[in-house]
């Protein structure tokens, strides 16, 4: 695919219409954190809840609990 013809396809994107006026030269690459492997336990239905959402239940699980450890942080 030439340069252009990925231009032409980003333009006739509807979902980047609202990324068209975003100053890009300052974006900056940031790293997510290191993730450690650990074994919890968690009552059942809790697990078949955020499985059932589909895959990325661990993602989810995880931005649960940094959305309450934000919070409590917050005050």
């Amino acid at each position: 695919m030439t340069e252009a013809e990925i231009d032409a396809a980003v333009a006739a994107d509807p979902d980047w219409a609202e990324f068209e006026t975003v100053d890009w030269s300052k974006a900056e690459i940031v790293t997510p954190p290191r993730k450690q492997a650990i074994s919890i336990r968690l009552d059942q239905d809790l697990i078949d809840y955020f499985k059932s959402q589909g895959p990325g239940y661990q993602r989810r699980i995880n931005a649960v609990l940094r959305s309450y450890v934000k919070q409590r942080k917050a005050g």
